[in-house]
């Protein structure tokens, strides 16, 4: 046995080092939401086709537990392996974005983003999301030494790897995790400390996109509908802009302190669609009320105020990159599955992280968890 194997400390011992070095108070944010999401769910899902039903908070219970698992398996790895398996994590997720495409996928709400094999669904496109920020990441990092900025060649190979998932996505169509990608890689970009003249370029080129997109009306009709519902809920109350209308009803009627868990009446007649999915905090605000909808608010707040607080702590670019990743794309996602609930921002059919029903999303959102500890570990290692 050689000198350096006999002096490297047993894996319990590296292990339980590891886990005392973890960031607590982003443990507790993430185990919070999950608690809070585990209720809502089991609330917005009792009465299911008539009868009491615990089912799908069972099986909510089930994907924590395995997201578990994949939060301690991302954040013992070691960050030198990290980037050496980026690129292969990244091309299995292209892989499930074009498996979803042929006859192995499913369709749901007019989105064909699901694989289906013998009655198990997996939603590539969400792990698509962990897999756009290494691979960014790892790409905007390859700096020369003492180089504060990404040189053009690392912007196109960064720019190249974000367009390939947009567009498989778009294919689907999922607007809502494309645009999730979109502002993921604008925020990575940004953080990368690209020069001034190449963001507005950036910009100039995708205002054109968005403005190309909807006059030659590469939406589809549904999305669309949805736009114009957002502007006025009112011209289709029973048609488009259903979801709008109930949702902000639910929310305003739980008041300050709610009307208590299993007792809301727009939850529980399930007037809101997709309440236990992506109109899940209509149920906190209906029956947690504006107390209980603050403080899933401010523990999703701690979680993005940790992560940019591992990325601006970090002496390493490529660790720093991948937590302010993280923190664009939940802090995005976010915004959008509140601001759709209450009015300010149109229905694109998008998880609260880590409060939603939902199997991969549930995974992904773990596994970035478990990337922040990564970084944080890593650093609180070599200082």
């Amino acid at each position: 046995m050689s000198v350096a194997a006999r002096r490297r400390p047993p894996l319990r011992i590296r292990v339980s080092s590891q886990v005392t070095r973890m960031d607590g108070p982003l443990l507790v944010a993430a185990a919070g939401l999950s608690a809070i999401g585990v209720l809502l769910v089991w609330s917005s899902t009792r009465l299911w086709n008539g009868a009491e039903s615990s089912a799908f908070a069972s099986r909510h219970l089930m994907n924590i537990a395995i997201g578990v698992l994949l939060l301690a398996a991302a954040t013992l790895i070691d960050v030198r392996w990290l980037r050496t398996l980026t690129p292969v994590f990244y091309l299995v997720s292209m892989l499930g974005l074009v498996l979803v495409l042929t006859p192995l996928g499913g369709t749901a709400n007019g989105s064909n983003s699901w694989i289906v094999v013998g009655g198990f669904q997996l939603q590539p496109s969400e792990f698509a999301k962990p897999a756009l920020v290494l691979m960014m990441a790892m790409l905007l990092s390859r700096t020369r030494e003492n180089a504060g900025k990404p040189r053009i060649p690392d912007l196109l190979f960064a720019l190249g790897a974000a367009v390939l998932p947009m567009g498989l996505v778009m294919m689907q169509p999922d607007l809502g995790t494309t645009l999730v990608l979109i502002a993921t890689t604008a925020g990575l970009l940004v953080l990368a400390g690209i020069r001034k003249l190449w963001i507005f370029l950036l910009i100039a080129v995708s205002v054109s996109g968005a403005a190309a997109v909807w006059f030659l009306n590469l939406l589809e009709p549904y999305q669309v509908a949805r736009f114009t519902a957002f502007l006025d809920p009112s011209t289709d109350p029973r048609g488009v802009g259903y979801n709008s209308t109930q949702s902000l009803i639910a929310v305003g009627s739980g008041e300050l302190f709610g009307k208590g868990l299993f007792h809301g009446g727009q939850t529980t007649g399930r007037f809101v669609p997709e309440q236990h999915t992506d109109f899940v905090f209509t149920v906190a605000g209906e029956e947690l009320g504006f107390i209980g909808a603050v403080t899933i608010v401010a523990l999703l707040g701690v979680i993005l105020l940790r992560g940019l607080k591992i990325a601006r702590e970090s002496g390493d670019r490529f660790c720093a990159l991948v937590a302010g990743g993280v923190v664009c794309w939940f802090g995005f996602q976010t915004f959008i599955n509140v601001g759709m609930t209450i009015g300010v921002m149109p229905i694109t059919g998008l998880p609260l992280p880590f409060v939603s029903y939902g199997g991969t999303a549930t995974f992904a959102n773990m596994i970035a968890i478990g990337l922040l500890q990564a970084m944080h570990i890593r650093d609180r290692t070599f200082t």
